[in-house]
């Protein structure tokens, strides 16, 4: 039986003009729509005086390079 592959995806919400809150609803809104059984988890800092907050989930799919 073959393996299934699972990939780590994450999704970045980043700003200087945006208020934490606004970030963060941001954030939970796509975390909603992942789903519970694919979030990994939410993390969150500060660069550069922009607020930066980072979404982690499972893929099936690997993640398309830039």
């Amino acid at each position: 039986m073959p393996e299934i592959g699972r990939h780590v995806q994450f999704e970045v919400f980043k700003s200087s003009f945006k208020s934490w809150e606004a970030l963060f609803e941001e954030a939970a809104a796509f975390a909603d729509g992942v789903g519970p059984e694919r979030l990994i988890g939410i993390s969150h800092s500060e660069d550069q005086s922009k607020g930066v907050v980072t979404v982690w989930y499972w893929s099936d799919q690997p993640r398309e390079p830039e």
